[in-house]
């Protein structure tokens, strides 16, 4: 890993204001730049010109961009007609947000599993019956997209998709079988399905993680809640070492965003941002050879 391992974060976990965003990543000493909200467009709305500002934001303060994350096929259903204009839209954003990687300088797309389907295996009446292979078969033509453009497609581990979990992404990679389909492993999105992040989650899809999110929060599945919470005083409290020591065993390359997603009572996201920032640079620096 060397001594300095990639550590960035999801720009509008700080702001949408891109430069502030920008100016408070330098402050902090946060290197890598992951794209999701800027200003008022999702990443993949940008237009040749947001793009080409963009880049020169970024280099102006010698920055890196580590993932293009626009919410692809996010709340789409699984099912949906290959030839439906939604499906087609999807494709075509999907197409932009490469274009898009490709004039930042990073080789990184994230992608969604689709809208959830409770059951994808069981028994009767309550599985989704073909789900699973529909899913299959829906990821084929964005994967030929990825594929054409030498681009990694990362699937995010996330709770309203269909891959919850390292486990379900494990098998995903496993039966699609193409080097452009890699894993944004989020460990804690993952404790909803109660999954435990560590040992279980990661040494499932060690060899498959190509981006990585941290944040922390609660979860009561019974209540179906999930209150996010400063680093450190939420249920990934247990994991977060253990992790971090098998990233530095493993050699992970990839880069690890902190996800700002907490907003205390009556305050601000920077202001949860900065409430966690100790913890997460501290894990960070655990990192270090």
């Amino acid at each position: 890993m060397g001594n300095k391992p990639k550590i960035g974060i999801i720009t509008d976990g700080i702001s949408r204001d891109f430069e502030y965003a920008l100016d408070t990543m330098v402050e902090t000493d946060l290197k890598y730049v992951e794209l999701q909200y800027l200003w008022e467009k999702q990443v993949g709305e940008l237009t040749d010109s947001d793009v080409e500002k963009v880049n020169d934001l970024i280099q102006s303060r010698d920055l890196k961009v580590s993932c293009i994350s626009h919410h692809n096929l996010a709340g789409t259903p699984v099912n949906i007609a290959v030839d439906a204009p939604a499906y087609r839209d999807q494709l075509n954003t999907l197409q932009r947000c490469i274009e898009i990687a490709q004039a930042l300088g990073t080789g990184l797309v994230r992608i969604f599993s689709f809208q959830k389907e409770m059951v994808l295996f069981g028994a009767e009446p309550i599985v989704s019956e073909g789900a699973w292979s529909t899913l299959l078969n829906r990821l084929e033509e964005p994967l030929q997209i990825a594929e054409a453009a030498n681009i990694t497609l990362v699937v995010e581990t996330a709770i309203s998709s269909n891959i919850t979990s390292a486990l379900l992404a494990r098998k995903l990679i496993d039966e699609l079988a193409t080097e452009h389909l890699k894993v944004l492993w989020d460990p804690c999105s993952s404790l909803y399905c109660t999954e435990v992040p560590y040992p279980d989650g990661y040494e499932i899809i060690r060899d498959h993680i190509a981006h990585i999110h941290l944040k922390d929060g609660v979860v009561n599945l019974p209540a179906a809640t999930f209150e996010f919470c400063a680093m450190g005083q939420g249920q990934m409290v247990p994991y977060y070492t253990d992790i971090m020591n098998a990233l530095k065993r493993d050699g992970y390359q990839g880069t690890i965003s902190f996800e700002s997603v907490y907003t205390p009572e009556n305050g601000t996201r920077e202001d949860g941002f900065r409430e966690s920032l100790p913890v997460f640079m501290g894990l960070m620096e655990s990192l270090k050879e």
